[in-house]
């Protein structure tokens, strides 16, 4: 029989918070094993979890960011949730092959929907043709999503994401996470717990605010690791990435654009990127950036242009990707890491006025680029919750209206991740109730998949 092991993926927790904000969490390592984790690249979401998963670095899995370019299609493609897109074996379907009969819950974990786990639950909002989006979420089996909303209520979608993003929703997703286990006992749980990333993205590692995200993280995923094993599970604890401090923003499609290679279109008074009439574009995602450049002979001097820009660390052609485990279709030609203390923005326009209508809102679909600033309400905007609740007012009553409410201003932003020499207090932790002396110090992300196996054996 396997043993229930639990797998609690806290994003952002690293070696310095463990250490000085998390005591109940601490405890479970100090009793149990306690090593970092050798951040797979690029350091984010997405590609961490697709590793994590399937024991593959992207080059294999390919998930090369949390997004990438289409160019069958020309559209950029972020946040997608279909689990076909991880290529690999899941590790929910290699222990099936030990026993068949192990069963998998995997919550919020992304690519989510249509895994062959078990049970699944991932936020999957309703977007009516009037312009609303209603928080939802996806679940299999279906019934799953009105017995978890009956008993918990509806999934706060705006608490997982945007400026109003908080402790509601890993709150949220550890109760339905104990809600599931409670009934069904899956023998291997996969839970994500997003809150101590805002915090760390807003104000910076070293702020107050991430260290009071940690402490509530402490007492909220503590308080769920001691009911799980008091019912006999052993509990895996892991984390992505660390989160580095970050003094300002680099903007390389605006470059680009000055020379040229660039191409925006004007729509009602309003410029957008157009991706396929671009000879090149980047394709931001943190502190890394995929470029991609439509003509083999604009390769060399699109590589020049950017290297020349203030905020960029390195630029990486097909054989330096190939050693950074990332030579994949979907990546793009070259791949920008930035500077330590900068991140990479999807700006294109010179004149804020000429900013496309979504650049303003919680767009993490039509955006080419992830925008830690839809974390932020624009603090130029009066009475920001009154002009929010006035628009959400109109849009009950059946009008379209733009929720034009975040910043476009990038020094905001305290913090960032995608770069694995962050040092050792920023490095992602690996902890479990289980003592596994064989692990190395370091354990490297595209192991974590066999660690989650050697838990499972009695």
């Amino acid at each position: 029989m396997p043993v229930p092991t639990v797998v609690l993926n806290i994003v952002g927790l690293d070696a310095g918070l463990l250490r000085d904000f998390t005591p109940r969490l601490r405890s479970i390592g100090e009793q149990g094993t306690t090593r970092t984790i050798k951040a797979a690249f690029p350091a984010l979401t997405c590609s961490a979890q697709a590793s994590m998963v399937t024991g593959l670095p992207a080059a294999d899995h390919g998930i090369v960011g949390n997004g990438w370019y289409d160019r069958e299609s020309h559209e950029v493609r972020f946040w997608k949730q279909s689990n076909q897109l991880v290529h690999g074996e899941k590790v929910w379907e290699t222990a099936r092959k030990r026993n068949p009969d192990i069963t998998c819950c995997t919550m919020f974990w992304w690519y989510n929907m249509y895994a062959s786990s078990n049970w699944a639950v991932t936020p999957r909002p309703m977007y009516p043709a009037d312009g609303r989006k209603i928080p939802d979420t996806w679940t299999n089996p279906p019934e799953l999503r009105d017995q978890l909303q009956g008993a918990l209520g509806t999934f706060p979608l705006f608490n997982f994401w945007g400026p109003g993003a908080g402790l509601a929703s890993s709150n949220w997703i550890a109760d339905a996470s104990r809600w599931v286990h409670d009934r069904h006992h899956p023998d291997l749980h996969l839970v994500y717990l997003p809150h101590l990333d805002y915090a760390l993205q807003m104000h910076g590692p070293g702020s107050n605010e991430a260290a009071d995200a940690a402490r509530e993280i402490d007492e909220l995923a503590g308080s769920l690791a001691e009911h799980f094993m008091d019912e006999g599970c052993r509990i895996l604890i892991v984390s992505e990435y660390g989160i580095g401090s970050v003094d300002g923003a680099t903007a390389p499609n605006r470059t680009l654009r000055e020379e040229g290679l660039l191409t925006v279109r004007h729509e009602l008074g309003r410029e957008y990127l157009d991706t396929g009439a671009s000879r090149a574009f980047v394709l931001a995602d943190h502190q890394v950036a995929h470029v991609y450049v439509r003509d083999p002979d604009d390769l060399q001097a699109t590589r020049s242009v950017l290297e020349d820009i203030d905020g960029v660390d390195r630029v990486l052609g097909k054989d330096e990707l190939a050693k950074f485990g990332l030579d994949h279709a979907r990546s793009g030609d070259l791949l920008l890491i930035s500077d330590p203390r900068s991140w990479f923005t999807w700006d294109f326009w010179f004149d804020d006025a000429m900013a496309p209508d979504y650049a303003r809102t919680v767009d993490i679909h039509r955006k080419p680029g992830y925008d830690p600033r839809e974390l932020f309400l624009d603090p130029g905007i009066s009475m920001p919750k009154m002009r929010i609740a006035s628009k959400l007012a109109r849009r009950k009553l059946g009008f379209r209206t733009l929720l034009d409410v975040i910043p476009l201003d990038t020094s905001l932003v305290k913090g960032s991740h995608g770069r694995t020499d962050l040092g050792e207090d920023r490095s992602p932790i690996l902890m479990s109730s289980h003592v596994m002396n064989e692990l190395p110090d370091e354990v490297p992300c595209t192991d974590v998949r066999d660690v989650m196996l050697k838990m499972l054996e009695p």
